[in-house]
């Protein structure tokens, strides 16, 4: 794209506020499992506090990515980053808390498989183009984040079961996604393959017409 004058934009530092909080996120990845498998005392303050690094962290994602959209910072470096960090991020507190035994290995390793698929996807249809974040995607991302906060936090009684059902929720949205996401990678690769077949047989046969 050409800015005024008919010059080539300049193409987005890397050295920007939405990679300095993607940075912000991978920082506070160690400092998220360090507090959540500390064992000192009873352990309530340094859940709460893993609860606070947890929740800020997955705020700057929100944010990141908005100012990187809104001010044009989007980069390279960003790309690569920002899912790398959401998927350490809650792979800290899933693999932490399952190794705690608070939560199921099978629910961690579900979830995982499914983050590092899809992001292995995403690179996997590059070339022939972006699939956009459904709705369900999103409400993927909003109900793990609430249910691993949930369980980040020291409950019990109805609110440690209430959170159960919202981890239940949060897997069976995860893998439904999961599933969506392949087929419309699988379709995109078949589509692109599909056209440059016709462009190359239209610059090779005459037009009939």
């Amino acid at each position: 794209m050409n800015g005024p004058g008919g010059a080539a934009a300049q193409p987005a530092s890397a050295w920007n506020i939405a990679n300095a909080l993607t940075v912000v996120r991978l920082l506070l990845v160690p400092l998220l499992a360090w507090l959540l498998l500390y064992d000192g005392d009873d352990g309530t303050a340094a859940r709460v506090a893993a609860f606070g690094v947890f929740a800020v962290a997955a705020g700057t994602d929100r944010i990141d990515g908005e100012l990187a959209r809104r001010r044009g910072l989007v980069t390279d470096f960003g790309k690569i980053a920002d899912p790398i960090a959401d998927k350490a991020l809650m792979g800290a507190a899933l693999v932490g808390l399952s190794m705690l035994g608070e939560l199921a290995w099978w629910i961690t390793v579900t979830i995982l498989i499914r983050e590092v698929g899809v992001t292995l996807l995403r690179f996997w249809v590059i070339r022939h183009g972006v699939i956009p974040a459904s709705r369900g995607g999103k409400l993927k991302t909003l109900l793990q984040i609430l249910a691993v906060g949930l369980y980040l936090l020291p409950l019990d009684g109805w609110l440690a079961t209430g959170r159960a059902w919202v981890m239940a929720a949060a897997v069976v949205v995860t893998v439904a996604t999961g599933a969506d996401y392949v087929l419309r990678a699988v379709r995109l690769r078949q589509g692109s393959g599909s056209a440059q077949a016709e462009g190359g047989d239209r610059t090779t046969r005459p037009d009939p017409r």
